[in-house]
């Protein structure tokens, strides 16, 4: 199986999982088809665009996108006109696509206001399937974004274990990982990020007992 052939069923295979358990929900599918027909420029990331590196699809209530700054306007614009039963709420870290009747997290457009997200804009996987193309981030940054997401006292304790598992399962599953790259993606997280970062992947795959927290 190829790499676009793993994440192809992987955006799957939590799509049905997504649908199933969120009968309501903005589907993954439909949010970057909206996005792709207005020309807003963007990357799935969350459990649906880093799934395939870790080999585990998984059910999400939400869609996570990250987004231009020149386009995030554009972006909530037509999300909100294709998805009517949404409403915006604004924050600096994002905007959140709420259900105006349950409150419950719809989508999530992330705004590239970290060095971080910035870079991976730039970086991006491409991944076609059928008629969609959508970017998600490389092998690198994907392990760069959980670790930092897993350090994050803006998320819920449980996501970031969930994050961390992610995490450990990314680095361990794909062998083909460039260091000096990922070392660079964790300097845009702290000082010294970089050195802390190739660390813990290296203790994975030593199999080696891991601190996260």
């Amino acid at each position: 199986m190829t790499d676009q052939d793993i994440h192809s069923k992987s955006l799957a295979t939590s799509t049905v999982l997504m649908e199933y358990y969120f009968n309501k929900a903005a589907l993954p599918g439909a949010v970057m088809a909206v996005l792709n027909q207005g020309g807003v420029n963007f990357m799935l990331i969350g459990s649906h665009g880093l799934g395939g590196w870790g080999q585990n699809p998984r059910a999400t209530h939400d869609v996570d996108i990250l987004v231009t700054a020149r386009h995030h306007p554009k972006a909530i614009r037509a999300l909100l006109a294709a998805f009517p039963r949404f409403e915006a709420v604004d924050s600096k870290l994002m905007t959140r696509l709420l259900d105006r009747k349950t409150h419950q997290f719809g989508i999530d457009v992330l705004k590239p206001n970290r060095p971080l997200f910035r870079a991976a804009l730039r970086h991006t996987w491409v991944v076609r399937t059928g008629a969609q193309v959508y970017k998600i981030p490389t092998l690198e940054m994907a392990l760069a974004l959980r670790f930092a997401s897993r350090t994050s006292t803006e998320r819920e304790l449980a996501g970031r274990y969930q994050d961390a598992s992610d995490f450990m399962r990314m680095a361990r599953l794909n062998p083909g990982i460039d260091f000096p790259k990922l070392a660079e993606w964790g300097n845009l997280i702290a000082p010294e990020g970089g050195k802390e970062l190739v660390k813990k992947v290296r203790q994975v795959r030593a199999g080696k007992k891991v601190t996260f927290f």
